[in-house]
């Protein structure tokens, strides 16, 4: 026993020492796979828990926290729930979006533009901040007024603001006065602060000031963005909430949320794109176990006289089996071990370079550590292990089952039994159920799996669809030697060619799939950018650029769009708000647009249907797909807790708010996590909030746009209180762009965020082709007797390679038909499946024939070249002499 163990492994080592660049190939494809898939992960993990730890930083530890769905809580709301025998401490906080900008005199006088800082100011209570939050305690600078916690228009800044701003980490030096940030919302309100110390909370750039002096500073006198709670010992919690939510004039926008939950509204918003991400990494490990199937076809082809040898000497079929498998988990273990190392430098250079983002836009502005995981890594080089496994797992089964009295005499295998193709059309039927199957935790797993059947059941189907394609074409074959000669050995010999052709199938069908995906979707997209983009100039807040978009912050006043309109050159405006409103602790906040829609609201949203009749005494809406699915509501029904979240508004003065019905769907490709869009004229009636965030502004014929820039940029100087088109420190204060531009940049912003899918495909089909020329290099050079019989038998050299040539465009031909039929299926279960599952909206299925066909062109042309290639190696004058011991 101990002798033959050592001569396997003899054996074994020779083959990796004279054939090293085989090996080096099957490590490579799995090392790839490992290291996107690894990365990937290690990227997004990093990038949640720093998420997660500023949340926790910024947010402390209370029990509970209370929200409005919109808008402020009153602050008479603070008065009744820090008397509540139930409440141990209540803390008030006042949250604000605004971009700082240092105060520079020098910068001032030359007109030069600061950089501009989005900045969250957390208006807080600081004698409440030790128990509550102490990461968001002020620390005063040496020198620094010990009340200056307390002092008015005086902050307190973390890390990333020192950074962000340029200021000194330790403070101002040589009794220097501290250092001054003007605080920009809107354009009315400028307001200058001292900065007199700083908080240890990480994450974005954040101040915290005394939350009377940030009521005071910003005009929002009475009003609080959410109340942190800590409850007495015992407190039945949910008891305790029905019954203040039972108490007369206790708001009905008002809800309660986990500390937690901040945090897990951006893990559950960005989980399907990572998962999605994992998927199409892992893509490349599925093609990498083919290219371990094809590597070692090769080795156990052109070995097959040695495994026969070893048979006679005493090896037994599973020692042979066990052989070949322990090669291809050598082969996985060593790319697995590589592949994590890699992922880790990719995952670490990512981080560094983009930050947590990947494309998706979750994480924007975090900068992450590396948060590397053991565990992580082991599941991942496990899943290379087991790739490499099922690659090399029909090769152990040739080395196991070849018969070595006929391989001794070099006649092969016998030929293929019949093959009904049972199997693999119970995969494919499996695959179609599957992929009807509702998502799992909103993630598509069902079809996932259903995708994995589909490619299984197809490659399982291709010898029973040859043999069929075989024997149509047989008569067309019968009078030329030939197309006959190669027509028969194919016949008999199926089973070797259908393995030959699987890598072909396996990678052309994965990269059909991902192209016709983001071909649909990029299509779909500019379809949507035509038709939300109606008017050829746009005007907003030149504050949105600096990360403010959609907070109160970027807002144009009252009155503005109206003034605009008035203009000379202008023939129509259409503003555009768009505000947050969260309906649900656990779900992101879903924005509500209000803009013109007029009769006819098809000609301003693309809707998804024909609108509904609106029944008397309600206000249309009209919700995004993801708020079908995130919400469960549907056109027809009324939304009564969208109606609580207006309720406030009220109150304030303005009408009562009126019950909303859903009047429609459309596809919005903006917003994953849903959008609402109501008509202007019913906004205004609600809220009284004529403020706006967009103007889509149409000009007149032959007006010059410049001019009119110029005019605006006056006009909004006008309301700033300035007197010329830009702010105290000439930076603008609108901004313009066209809808080309627009259009081209939500373009960009799309390519950016599929850059990984586009690597990832052309990954696979690297390792397709690769494998295309591996497979067809070991079914060639294991016939080099039988060409050697036909040059005895009269063929020239030519005509042998024209059948070997020959055979490998036609199958390749066949792979590549096969291939795209099966990729174009799983593309319509990533297009009409796990798009709508993962992302909430669908797109129209769009198949880019061009592209295509110049991949199916490419693998035609290398199996045909590789054929070639390889003939030429294996009928040579070796494949004369190949055939003198059978004599």
């Amino acid at each position: 026993m101990q002798p033959m163990l050592a001569l396997l492994r003899t054996f074994s080592w020779q083959d990796l020492r004279h054939h090293p660049w085989r090996s080096a190939a099957a490590v490579a494809a799995v090392m790839l796979g490992v290291a996107l898939a690894f990365a990937v992960h290690v990227i997004n993990a990093s990038a949640l828990d720093e998420f997660s730890q500023a949340v926790r930083a910024v947010n402390g530890q209370p029990d509970l926290e209370l929200r409005a769905m919109q808008g402020p809580l009153p602050e008479a709301l603070y008065e009744r729930l820090a008397t509540d025998p139930q409440v141990a401490r209540a803390s008030p906080l006042l949250e604000l979006s605004a971009v700082a900008q240092t105060v520079d005199a020098s910068a001032a006088a030359n007109s030069v533009n600061p950089a501009r800082t989005p900045l969250r100011v957390l208006g807080a209570d600081a004698l409440l901040l030790p128990p509550m939050a102490p990461a968001l305690m002020p620390r005063p600078w040496d020198g620094a007024d010990r009340f200056a916690l307390f002092a008015p228009a005086t902050v307190f800044v973390n890390t990333a603001a020192l950074q962000a701003l340029g200021l000194p980490t330790s403070g101002p030096q040589n009794g220097s006065q501290p250092p001054t940030v003007l605080l920009v919302t809107g354009l009315q309100q400028r307001v200058p602060v001292q900065v007199a110390g700083t908080v240890a909370a990480g994450g974005a750039p954040l101040a915290v000031m005394d939350i009377g002096a940030a009521q005071d500073l910003f005009g929002r006198q009475g009003a609080l963005t959410r109340i942190d709670l800590q409850l007495q010992p015992g407190t039945d919690t949910a008891a305790w909430q029905r019954t203040l939510r039972a108490e007369p004039g206790w708001p009905a926008n008002a809800v309660f949320a986990q500390p937690g939950d901040a945090a897990q509204r951006i893990s559950n918003l960005s989980r399907a794109y990572r998962v999605n991400l994992t998927v199409l990494a892992l893509v490349a490990l599925f093609t990498g176990a083919f290219l371990v199937f094809s590597v070692l076809a090769l080795s156990v082809a052109q070995r097959g006289p040695q495994f026969a040898l070893l048979a006679v000497l005493g090896a037994t079929p599973r020692q042979r089996l066990l052989l070949v498998l322990v090669e291809s988990a050598a082969l996985g273990l060593l790319g697995s071990v590589l592949g994590i190392a890699l992922g880790t430098a990719l995952a670490a250079t990512a981080l560094q370079l983009l930050g947590g983002d990947l494309g998706g836009g979750y994480f924007a502005g975090v900068q992450p550590a590396l948060q590397w995981s053991a565990p992580a890594a082991l599941v991942y080089g496990a899943l290379g292990v087991a790739a490499a496994l099922a690659g090399g797992w029909w090769p152990a089964r040739a080395a196991q089952q070849l018969p070595p009295a006929q391989t001794l005499k070099g006649l092969g295998t016998a030929a293929s039994q019949a093959d009904r193709g049972t199997l693999g059309l119970v995969l494919l039927a499996g695959g179609a159920l599957l992929a009807l199957a509702p998502p799992v935790g909103g993630v598509p797993l069902a079809a996932y799996v259903a995708i994995g059947l589909l490619l299984v059941g197809g490659i399982a189907l291709l010898p029973w669809g040859m043999a069929r394609l075989l024997a149509a074409l047989q008569p067309l074959a019968a009078r030329h030697t030939l197309p006959l000669l190669a027509l028969e050995r194919a016949r008999r010999m199926r089973g070797s060619a259908a393995i030959a052709v699987g890598g072909v199938v396996a990678s052309l069908s994965l990269a059909v799939a991902l192209t016709v995906m983001v071909a649909s979707f990029r299509g779909s997209v500019t379809q949507w950018l035509d038709a939300v983009l109606p008017s050829p100039l746009y005007v907003r807040s030149a504050l949105s650029t600096s990360g403010t978009t959609g907070t109160e912050a970027a807002l144009l006043p009252a009155g503005f769009a109206e003034a605009v309109a008035q203009l000379p050159g202008v023939e129509r405006v259409q503003p555009l708000r768009a505000s947050p409103v969260q309906l649900s602790p656990t779900l992101p906040a879903l924005a509500v647009l209000s803009r013109p829609l007029g009769d006819n609201p098809a000609q301003s949203l693309p809707l998804v249907g024909e609108p509904l009749s609106v029944p008397a005494g309600r206000v249309a809406v009209y919700i995004s797909e993801a708020v079908v699915d995130l919400y469960g509501v549907r056109p027809g029904m009324e939304w009564p807790a969208l109606s609580e979240s207006f309720r406030p508004f009220a109150r304030d003065g303005h009408a009562q708010a009126a019950i909303f019905y859903i009047a429609g769907v459309w596809r919005d490709y903006a917003r994953q996590s849903g959008a609402v869009a109501m008509d202007r004229a019913a906004w205004l009636r609600l809220t009284g909030d004529a403020r706006t965030s967009d103007l889509a502004l149409w000009p007149r014929e032959g007006a010059d746009t410049a001019t009119l820039q110029t005019a605006i940029r006056t006009l909004a100087a006008t309301h700033a209180g300035h007197t010329a088109g830009t702010g105290d420190h000439g930076e603008a204060l609108v901004e313009f762009a066209s809808s080309g531009a627009i259009r081209d940049r939500s373009l960009r912003i799309f390519d950016r965020s599929f850059a990984v899918t586009y690597w990832l495909q052309a990954v696979a089909i690297a390792i397709g082709l690769f494998g295309v020329a591996a497979s067809f290099s070991a079914q060639v050079l294991a016939r080099r007797k039988e060409f050697g019989l036909l040059a005895h038998l009269g063929l020239t050299r030519r005509q042998i390679l024209t059948v070997v040539a020959g055979e490998g465009a036609a199958w390749t031909a066949v792979g590549a038909a096969a291939g795209v039929l099966l990729g174009l299926a799983v593309s319509v279960v990533l297009v009409h499946v796990v798009n709508p599952q993962s992302f909430h909206w669908t797109m129209d299925l769009a198949v880019p024939g061009g592209r295509l066909l110049a991949l199916c062109a490419a693998v035609v042309v290398s199996g045909t070249v590789t054929a070639w290639l390889a003939g030429r190696a294996a009928a040579g004058r070796d494949a004369v002499m190949a055939v003198k011991e059978d004599w």
